[in-house]
């Protein structure tokens, strides 16, 4: 085991920004399913399915929200997200599966028929590239932990310029296993998602309590996310992570 830390990273919303991937993968899956409907304008995101988004746990659901994006008041989904969900399912006669199929379905195919457009898609954040490069001059390593591919996530990241220590998708396991897995080979200095609902799982973990969790302000973050943190959760500004290392949380 190396004394050197390991800072751990999520993915999407805390390293790149794949809103425009969500949105054109999402209405281009829609539009399948709904050949009658004229297409929506898919090289701009609306601002309902962006509003709505950090409310998203699989990706089927974008699928739907760009299904009823024309007709979406933000608003009320937002005061009872599960059952405008519910409603618009029923009121289509959707499934899930059919929903998941046809988003996998999409993305599969624009990566054999055009993979540097699709990867295109995705945008590291401002100065997020830079930052990890200057990690190894802190005496620091990073790694990347996603619920994303880790065949994609490999591919994105080699087109940003950027290689981890180590990257962990979704065959991994869970986030919290792969924190523990870690845990034993490297000092964990902090991990740093967007979800909140994931960091407070991750310190509940037997083992983890201890580790420092930083959720990113410039992730997918519902506005309560950033209120009455837990012990153990800190909020990182875009400021926090160009700051030395030694200055963090």
């Amino acid at each position: 085991m190396t004394d050197r830390p390991l800072l751990v990273f999520d993915f999407d919303g805390v390293i790149v920004d794949g809103m425009a991937e969500y949105w054109w993968s999402a209405s281009t899956a829609a539009q399948s399913l709904l050949p009658e409907v004229e297409p929506p304008a898919t090289a701009i995101v609306p601002e309902a399915f962006r509003q709505l988004r950090p409310w998203v746990h699989h990706g089927w659901e974008m699928v739907l929200l760009a299904a009823e994006v024309a007709d979406l008041e933000p608003d009320a989904w937002i005061r009872d997200y599960d059952a405008m969900q519910q409603q618009a399912m029923q009121r289509r006669g959707w499934e899930a599966e059919q929903l998941q199929d046809a988003l996998d379905r999409t993305r599969q195919k624009a990566v054999q028929t055009d993979r540097n457009a699709w990867l295109a898609l995705h945008q590291p954040y401002p100065g997020m590239v830079a930052r990890l490069s200057a990690l190894a001059s802190e005496g620091a390593d990073w790694a990347v932990l996603t619920t994303k591919s880790e065949a994609f996530t490999a591919e994105l990241l080699a087109s940003m310029g950027l290689q981890p220590w180590r990257l962990d998708g979704r065959e991994s396991g869970s986030k919290p296993e792969v924190l523990l897995k870690l845990q034993r080979e490297r000092p964990l200095r902090a991990f740093l998602e967007d979800r909140r609902i994931t960091l407070e799982t991750v310190l509940a973990t037997p083992g983890l309590a201890s580790l420092s969790c930083l959720l990113v302000s410039w992730g997918y973050l519902r506005p309560m996310d950033r209120s009455d943190l837990p012990e153990g959760i800190h909020v990182l500004q875009p400021a926090d992570l160009a700051a030395p290392l030694a200055e963090w949380p």
